[in-house]
């Protein structure tokens, strides 16, 4: 049975930089709202929003201090409710961030736990009377952060913290942790969400003691929370952010070996997304072969959920020193187009130095990928980045709408601007905005959005069986097919800028006149026995083989 996150469209967007309502200079959700109409043109079917709870902002949102309410600089929650009756209507779904591995220091559990060791609160969060002697290990943040253990003046003890020091871990080896965390996703799933993005989950099922890092994993939590989101929605999905091992990939997903799916539904592909920009770096498809010939075999109702760029640092940290170099020299050339030594915080169209040809590419291979596709907010009008701010930042500035003041997102005086708008350069406002997509038959946008429609035609790429075409090709094309109950279907990419012809033959289930469903431009028309095929620079064919309703 096909469920609907494996057919979806997933679209990410922080609040607070989509649309302004009041002209306070800070997206809202009535801003959203009004949006809406737009997204459901672009034909996304799901809204993945970053944190919108209260938090002092020292991370993003990311550091919670109100897991019960919405942060009033956004909105309320009547307006989120909202949301959700007016995405539904437009066949929208919505997904929270559920950030449960830390709080926000600021957040009252943490302000009760440290101001007494007899508060309810004090073991809600994980603590150490001596400094433990791994109180320097395991950084996620190399440069911004120097220990996992800082010592609490007011609490007279160390406290744990994976991240920022403002966030200070929960405790889940503690029975009320669990029990509130689960009516907080009671809670939001009746105001209508769809389901939760599970930010850090390797680290949140981490049982942390003083000494011991890593410590044991306890994935009955990721059960618990499985449980409750089902018997509340049995529609409702689970999103785990957990980037790990291939081993470890099926501990997520499911419990049981060869059982259908009973944790997270879906799973964030890190393993797929580094090697993506390999092969791309080097135009050379060996790398996705690779990847996809020895990818993780999920249970049944479980989906990979594929990504270019998200609202963090591209994280290469999966590649050999080498690859890494190639990504390196090819998209980021310059220092400060890096973080953590790992990554790239950057966007896409720069990245690709605005080659039209080659992001209609990459997102195509993106889109023909085992997985449902994720796509970040501006990604469809080649927004750029804003490398003058700080860390991930670059990558966080407001919705480019139009050519005006602030780029049609907020009426504030500039300088009232919770985030700078880029207005100039090659990517700015002036030139990359949706107004003036949307009056252009030729643009990005309204490339994207044929995209996104050719694909929600084509169900064999989200519910599919993928294979790899063992036959003669060159180094640059990536041919594979997907196999389903509706049909098959061919996809050819060629990450090169030089054109070549390919030769295929002929494949089993092919109808008498395969056709092309997208392509990046004039092309011969297919014939059954697939040869002969040409491919631009930079090119792409997806060529429908077969369709059960069509015979």
């Amino acid at each position: 049975m096909t469920k609907w996150y494996q057919e979806a469209v997933i679209y990410c967007l922080e609040v607070a930089s989509f649309q302004d309502s009041n002209g306070d200079g800070r997206g809202d959700l009535r801003g959203l709202i009004s949006r809406l109409d737009y997204l459901a043109r672009l034909g996304v079917t799901c809204l993945w929003l970053n944190p919108i709870h209260p938090s002092p902002g020292r991370d993003n949102g990311y550091d919670v201090s109100d897991y019960y309410e919405v942060d009033p600089k956004l909105g309320s929650l009547g307006d989120f409710a909202e949301l959700t009756r007016r995405a539904r209507e437009r066949g929208i779904r919505i997904l929270l961030d559920l950030v449960v591995n830390h709080t926000s220091d600021e957040h009252a559990w943490f302000a009760s736990a440290r101001s007494d060791p007899s508060s309810p609160y004090r073991d809600w969060y994980v603590w150490s009377a001596e400094e433990p002697p791994d109180r320097f290990q395991g950084t996620v943040f190399p440069g911004e952060q120097t220990e996992t253990w800082t010592f609490d003046e007011q609490a007279a003890a160390w406290y744990f913290h994976r991240f920022y020091d403002f966030q200070p871990d929960l405790n889940w080896s503690n029975p009320a942790v669990r029990k509130e965390i689960g009516k907080i996703i009671g809670f939001w799933l009746q105001l209508g969400a769809s389901g939760f993005r599970i930010d850090a989950a390797p680290f949140v099922i981490e049982q942390v003691s003083p000494g011991v890092d890593p410590g044991p994993q306890d994935f009955s939590i990721i059960d618990s929370w499985r449980q409750e989101t089902q018997w509340q929605k049995g529609d409702s999905v689970l999103l785990c952010e957990a980037n790990v091992a291939p081993s470890a990939v099926s501990a997520f997903t499911g419990s049981r070996p060869d059982g259908p799916s009973d944790r997270a539904q879906m799973m964030f592909d890190f393993l797929l997304n580094p090697r993506i920009w390999l092969a791309l770096a080097r135009t050379d498809a060996e790398p996705l072969i690779e990847a996809l010939t020895t990818a993780v075999r999920l249970p049944a109702g479980a989906q990979w959920a594929t990504f270019l760029r998200n609202h963090d640092e591209l994280d290469l940290s999966r590649l050999t020193d080498e690859q890494r170099g190639d990504v390196f020299r090819a998209f980021a050339p310059r220092p400060d187009m890096r973080l953590y030594g790992r990554g790239i915080r950057r966007r896409l169209a720069p990245m690709l130095r605005g080659e039209r040809r080659q992001i209609e590419l990459a997102y195509a291979l993106q889109f023909s990928l085992p997985g449902t596709p994720v796509i970040r907010y501006g990604e469809e009008i080649g927004m750029g980045e804003d490398l003058s701010l700080d860390g991930r930042e670059a990558i966080r500035t407001p919705m480019q709408w139009d050519d005006g003041p602030n780029g049609g997102f907020s009426s504030a005086a500039k300088e009232l601007l919770a985030r700078p708008v880029a207005m100039s350069g090659k990517f700015g406002a002036r030139k990359v905005n949706v107004r003036s997509q949307h009056r252009d038959p030729t643009s990005l946008l309204r490339w994207f959005e044929n995209l996104v429609h050719t694909l929600r035609s084509a169900p064999e790429i989200g519910t599919g069986t993928a294979s790899i075409l063992d036959v003669p090709l060159p180094r640059s094309v990536l041919a594979h097919r997907f196999d389903a109950p509706s049909g098959s279907i061919l996809l050819l990419h060629n990450l090169a800028d030089t054109p070549v012809t390919v030769d295929i033959g002929p494949l089993k289930g092919a109808l008498e006149a395969p056709y092309d469903l997208l392509v990046d431009g004039p092309y011969d028309k297919p014939t059954r026995r697939l040869t002969g095929l040409e491919l631009h620079g930079w090119g792409y064919r997806w060529i429908r083989l077969s369709r059960s309703d069509l015979g």
